[in-house]
């Protein structure tokens, strides 16, 4: 890398820009993880009291995962988009436990057929 890229690349406002966002999302990301301490508590004892858990803490927690998982893409430079709220919050889903796993487990049959190859 030349002297001129890297005067262009200190200079260059998107890269500044990009960390003032990446610290708001950091510190977003830890007051995301405190929430989610608690719905885990909450969750917790809700289902010591009733016996199951509860279905609105369930699709809560799923959109406030895929937020977090969101964030870290972002902070990550996985993703250059920008998470809530410059973005939609992500869709709770209706489904069950059941329905989550599905896309490990469709990762783990798209493997499959290299496992059998080996």
């Amino acid at each position: 890398m030349d002297n001129e890229q890297l005067k262009s690349n200190l200079t260059s406002s998107k890269h500044w820009l990009r960390l003032v966002f990446m610290l708001l999302f950091a510190a977003v990301l830890q007051l995301a993880s405190l929430v989610m301490w608690v719905l885990v508590a909450v969750q917790f004892v809700f289902s010591l009291i009733t016996g199951e858990d509860n279905q609105h803490l369930r699709r809560f927690g799923h959109s406030l995962s895929t937020y977090i998982y969101d964030v870290l893409k972002f902070l990550c430079y996985s993703s250059e988009e920008k998470p809530f709220p410059f973005a939609d919050w992500p869709a709770s889903s209706n489904a069950g436990p059941e329905v989550a796993a599905q896309p490990v487990q469709a990762m783990l049959v798209a493997d499959a057929p290299e496992e059998a190859a080996k």
